[in-house]
């Protein structure tokens, strides 16, 4: 796990845009993606790029259960109006909000995973500690499932709707086991408001209680904080500044 702390959010997604830039340079043609207000400055870095992205293929994390592609909260809407529009890859692939059978629809996911190993993987972090939306108590070998949201993201995710009884109670989410199959991952994680989760992430030991603790058992992982994302980190923690 590498940490390096830049001074803001757009110098921190800078860097997780050279790191996708040299990952394509280097052959990768996967990339795991991730939404939320996290990645958003990544994507308009990609969008006003000249990367070409007509041969890769993508594989998101999740999506809200009950919100199909034609409902504006949705992830699939939000990767098309945010990237896929403006950026067209060859194949992209999101869970099916408005699929019914469980069981059917996260086999599916599974198989796409398998298909297309992820070579590159971003993510965010929640406030609880969550990767994809999986919350605190995940088991560190989950693969895609059907999660229910827990108080604290439904209300972190409120501001995006009208009303908070709106925002969605369960998602389809590839789980930590899934995430972890990536060859490799790049988190990021801005503001205060993550500060702790961040703590926990990387100095206190590997638990179920913070689920972004997982990565502390993964090769080539790269954590991309600003400052007051990493206000709560001892020095020693820090790989780089930039």
């Amino acid at each position: 796990m590498k940490v390096i702390v830049a001074k803001n959010s757009d110098v921190a997604s800078k860097k997780a845009f050279d790191l996708i830039k040299d990952a394509m340079n280097n052959g990768v043609k996967v990339l795991g993606l991730a939404t939320g207000s996290t990645p958003v400055t990544l994507y308009k870095l990609m969008v006003e790029s000249d990367l070409d992205f007509s041969n890769m293929t993508s594989v998101n994390l999740d999506e809200y259960i009950g919100c199909g592609p034609d409902n504006d909260q949705s992830y699939r809407h939000f990767m098309q109006v945010n990237l896929f529009d403006k950026k067209p890859f060859a194949k992209t692939y999101v869970p099916d909000g408005l699929a019914t059978d469980e069981a059917a629809e996260t086999k599916r996911y599974d198989k796409i995973i398998d298909d297309n190993p992820i070579d590159l993987q971003i993510l965010g972090l929640g406030r609880n500690g969550h990767i994809g939306f999986n919350e605190p108590g995940s088991p560190f070998d989950a693969l895609t499932r059907k999660v229910p949201l827990t108080a604290s993201t439904i209300e972190a995710n409120a501001r995006f709707f009208d009303n908070e009884e709106d925002v969605p109670k369960f998602a389809y989410s590839m789980g930590i086991g899934s995430i972890l199959k990536s060859k490799e991952i790049v988190l990021m994680a801005f503001g205060k408001a993550k500060a702790a989760a961040v703590k926990a992430m990387i100095e206190a030991p590997a638990s179920v209680d913070c689920p972004a603790s997982a990565l502390q058992k993964k090769d080539n992982v790269v954590i991309l904080l600003d400052e007051d994302a990493a206000s709560e980190l001892n020095a020693s923690s820090i790989n780089e500044n930039i």
